[in-house]
């Protein structure tokens, strides 16, 4: 059998580790569009009410989400947060508040690993939801992506995973999920980053999502320049 291209590789994660699987909470995926321009993709899925209540909106640079419908907003901890903020030449993506924590450090010229120094995974017992991040750095010209997960010998501690891609081809995107499956706990997601194909995204990518689960997804496109467009798609519309 002769060994999976790329181009293989990628379709088969999208089909194996996203469209074939029921829950892997939220996700982010950096990488290139066809053209070669550096692209972030994150999207939010749910399963309780309060979860779902939400859709994405961009204002300027940031990316936020806000409750679709306020009066059902039972708890706004973990779900309402900025999601997309820019910072000089870096474009940053998380899936929490802290978000802005690494904005605030690259402001103050520290690393990722810095400014991520004082956080820990989500205290959502027994899930502990990683925290996932990420960034584009158009004066390096690289991305790097971070997770900081519950450690197996201590929940209370984390686990903190950082890595580097500074040779990503047009076309494709390392991805990385809260967690790998459904099941009671989540598991959370375990490996390295992942290959996804980026070309027709946002639509494929959004098909590729369960659709009892998926709520929300973005795909913001980073020129050279720094010049940004974003994209989103919502499952619901504000009230």
């Amino acid at each position: 059998m002769e060994p999976k291209t790329v181009r293989d590789q990628a379709a088969a994660n999208l089909q194996q580790r996203l469209a074939a699987t029921p829950y892997v909470g939220r996700g982010i995926v950096i990488g290139r569009a066809v053209d070669g321009t550096w692209i972030q993709v994150y999207w939010i899925a749910g399963r309780s009410a309060n979860s779902r209540n939400r859709i994405f909106v961009a204002e300027g640079d940031v990316l936020r989400t806000e409750a679709a419908d306020p009066a059902k907003l039972s708890d706004p901890t973990l779900i309402i947060y900025n999601a997309m903020r820019v910072c000089a030449r870096r474009s940053i993506v998380s899936n929490g508040v802290h978000t802005d924590a690494i904005y605030e450090g690259f402001a103050a010229g520290r690393s990722l690993a810095e400014s991520l120094a004082g956080w820990l995974h989500e205290p959502d017992s027994p899930n502990y939801t990683p925290r996932i991040a990420g960034y584009v750095d158009l004066e390096a010209d690289e991305a790097w992506l971070a997770i900081l997960k519950a450690s197996p010998f201590d929940p209370e501690r984390s686990e903190r995973h950082f890595f580097r891609f500074d040779c990503v081809e047009p076309g494709y995107g390392y991805a990385i999920t809260t967690y790998d499956s459904d099941g009671d706990p989540l598991p959370a997601f375990s490996g390295v980053p992942y290959l996804l194909p980026l070309a027709d995204a946002p639509a494929r990518l959004w098909e590729a999502l369960d659709p009892e689960h998926r709520i929300a997804l973005t795909v913001r496109r980073i020129a050279a320049d720094g010049a940004i467009e974003t994209e989103i798609i919502n499952r619901y519309e504000a009230v």
